[in-house]
């Protein structure tokens, strides 16, 4: 972290509305964002995309009680076909949690007019959290739907955890006083945390989709739709800007409704890929395969998505016979 970096970037704040009965996060990606967006050489389109989705990311990962990773998933008939990221939870009081993002695209297709968003086409977006050896993993889809990622997210956590939330974002490339350009991104979620309401089952919106407002009535209604209107006047400078810290914000927004504040969460880019997990992942096949595999200058090469990591191996030492010499049919 450099000293003209301000301290909450790279961070999630939790916090309460006491009288809303109302939680939320505060996000801001700043130096992660950077990192995840330096691996690859994007698209403006597709870079949008990753920033959007690596911030949803920020802000879900940080609800849950989590052993191991949260994983996001955009998958799309358009041009942008597959944007995916992955949050790690701390695995120690007070160490950072890592988050990681990659997109795949056809830059044949991708229109440089259009809105990102309608680069996905239709698809899907899911959750997928899993919680380590032993544990079950979870998974949540719901279609593409509404006018962003923002929206989609919105949609999955009222369809599929019936949990009222809404969110507010804003991303993009800035440049800070004493340094260089890069992409920042900030956002607030909140959630409305009554018990599932007995209309759910009955209400339907936009494609047969739940909605936020499906979900709460009466006063639950009252206090969600005031917390939702107040959100919506974040500014974006507010959002992304130097000036304006989380906790600061969050008084703006919300000081009527008691806001209560957490511990700042920290967040690096981090990733899990390793020689040993190549490894393991080529375990499956056999010598004939890996022997497909091998490059004109007798290795096996793997390259990390996430990360660009390039791994080269000893075709012998690889694969479920582990000879590179086998007879190959």
């Amino acid at each position: 972290m450099t000293s003209t970096q301000p301290i909450w970037d790279d961070s999630v704040l939790p916090f309460q509305l006491d009288l809303a009965d109302v939680r939320g996060r505060v996000a801001r990606l700043d130096g992660a964002l950077n990192a995840i967006l330096g691996q690859h050489d994007y698209p403006p389109a597709i870079e949008a995309l990753v920033a959007e989705t690596a911030l949803l990311t920020a802000l879900i990962g940080q609800t849950i009680k989590l052993r191991w990773k949260l994983s996001l998933q955009v998958r799309g008939n358009g041009a942008a076909r597959l944007v995916a990221t992955d949050y790690y939870g701390p695995t120690e009081d007070g160490q950072p949690a890592r988050i990681r993002a990659y997109a795949s695209y056809d830059k044949d297709r991708l229109d440089p007019n259009a809105e990102p968003f309608s680069q996905i086409g239709e698809g899907y977006f899911a959750i997928l959290i899993d919680q380590g050896e032993g544990m079950l993993p979870y998974q949540g889809i719901t279609p593409i739907s509404g006018k962003s990622l923002a929206e989609c997210a919105a949609s999955y956590f009222a369809q599929s955890e019936q949990i009222p939330t809404d969110f507010k974002l804003s991303y993009g490339r800035s440049q800070l006083p004493g340094r260089s350009e890069g992409w920042r991104a900030g956002g607030v979620m909140i959630q409305h945390m009554p018990k599932a309401s007995p209309f759910a089952k009955d209400a339907t919106g936009e494609g047969g989709l739940l909605a936020a407002a499906d979900l709460v009535h009466g006063e639950d209604a009252d206090h969600w739709n005031r917390a939702t209107v107040l959100m919506q006047t974040a500014e974006e400078m507010e959002l992304i800007g130097p000036n304006v810290t989380p906790d600061r914000l969050l008084y703006r927004l919300f000081h009527e409704e008691s806001p209560r504040i957490y511990d700042r969460q920290p967040i690096v880019f981090g990733c899990s890929c390793s020689e040993e997990k190549v490894r393991n992942s080529l375990s499956i096949y056999s010598a004939k395969d890996i022997a497909h595999m091998t490059t004109e200058e007798g290795t096996v090469t793997a390259d990390c998505q996430f990360c660009g990591a390039h791994y080269v191996l000893d075709p012998a030492t690889v694969g479920f016979e582990g000879r590179g010499d086998a007879a190959v049919e």
